[in-house]
């Protein structure tokens, strides 16, 4: 016995809206690549000490990235934008490409919101957050009735 793929159609438009459908949302048109959108992983860890936050995005240089802590959202974003114009003998080439992402991450309320910091090295952002200093064993004390 062997699958095979089924295609819904609709009866009210037929066989004619699937070919615009595959036409127009076809694998490398701009619609499907805006919907599956280019967001790094992001891979967080959680220490005794600290929460890191790892993203990949190589290719890129420390200036392009954008981190911004909005009360308790930590917003990590860049923007980068290329372009190639070259003219020789009787023709000119222009290439462009444009690409941005925008992450947020609702920070804990252990966190140590003034100390953040960050780092690029090897196509890794490394987002660091200490955590706050909470007294594990808070000293013993008698409580006066009055």
């Amino acid at each position: 016995m062997s699958l095979i793929k089924f295609k819904h159609q609709t009866p009210a438009w037929g066989p004619l809206d699937n070919l615009f459908n595959d036409f127009f949302e076809g694998e490398f048109t701009p619609r499907k690549v805006m919907r599956t959108g280019s967001v790094p992983a992001a891979n967080i860890k959680e220490s005794v000490k600290d929460f890191q936050i790892e993203l990949a995005v190589p290719g890129r240089k420390k200036e392009d990235f954008k981190i911004e802590l909005n009360e308790d959202l930590l917003e990590v974003s860049s923007e980068v934008s290329k372009e190639i114009e070259e003219n020789n003998e009787g023709f000119t080439k222009r290439e462009f490409n444009f690409s941005s992402f925008k992450r947020s991450f609702r920070m804990p309320e252990i966190a140590d919101a003034g100390g953040v910091s960050a780092k690029y090295d090897n196509g890794i952002l490394t987002v660091l957050i200490p955590k706050l200093e909470v007294e594990e064993n808070p000293k013993r004390r008698e409580i006066a009735i009055s």
